[in-house]
Formats: structure tokens, C-alpha cells, sequence
């Protein structure tokens, strides 16, 4: 099985939604967006495995959403993507996909990743 955590090691869901994929016996590939920024046409790829619209992976009680004045239109992929690219604290967390099935969810709570096992 292919996995992938988009991970953040600071975030609670994010260390417990891998802690409970390691229990599995699968080792996920670890994806730390924050450091190895995402380009916006793979956040877009996020977007569409998830079958959500960009404005519905932001997190929008994150500070960096709330004081934003350089947002854009919340219903342009293009724009709101390229926006992520440069803000992605404000991307949903984590993220968990699977390549073997072309399932992804965000698992929020954790115990959702188990939906795409």
C-alpha cells in the first residue's frame, strides 16, 4: 500500500492520525508541507483526490486566514491554490492518501484515515 501523510509534527491530529497508521504496520510516506512547500498545481491535485473545493481544505480559525489582507476570491481554485502555496500553515491537516485505492480524506478526527485504508 501507498500512503502519504501530509503532515505537521506540531499539530496533535496530525502526530495521532500517523501514530494510528504506524499501528496499522504501514509506513506511510511523511509528508512535511511545511518545510517542503507544496506547489499550488498539487494542491489542486489535493483538492480534487479529496473531491473538495480549495476553500474547503483552509483552515479558516488559523490566525494567518484571519488577518490575511492578500486573499483571494474564495471560490478561484487557480488563485486560492497559488494563495496556499505561500500560506500553507492555512492547508487542512493532515491530509492522508492513498494511491493503491485513489482515496483521500483529512483526517480530522484521526480515526477518519481509516475510511481510505
Amino acid at each position: 500500500m501507498h500512503l502519504s501523510i501530509y503532515h505537521n509534527p506540531s499539530c496533535s491530529k496530525s502526530r495521532k492520525a500517523l501514530s494510528l497508521i504506524k499501528d496499522q504496520g504501514i509506513k506511510p510516506e511523511v509528508i512535511l508541507y511545511l518545510k517542503d512547500k507544496l506547489s499550488s498545481e498539487k494542491i489542486k491535485y489535493l483538492g480534487r483526490i479529496l473531491d473538495l473545493e480549495i476553500k474547503d481544505i483552509l483552515r479558516v480559525n488559523e490566525k494567518e486566514f484571519k488577518t490575511a489582507n492578500d486573499l483571494p476570491d474564495l471560490n478561484d481554485n487557480d488563485a486560492l491554490s497559488e494563495w496556499l502555496e505561500a500560506h500553507p500553515k492555512v492547508i487542512e491537516r493532515p491530509i492522508i492518501v492513498n494511491y493503491s485505492n485513489g482515496k483521500a480524506v483529512i483526517a480530522r478526527p484521526p480515526e477518519n484515515l481509516f475510511t481510505v485504508l
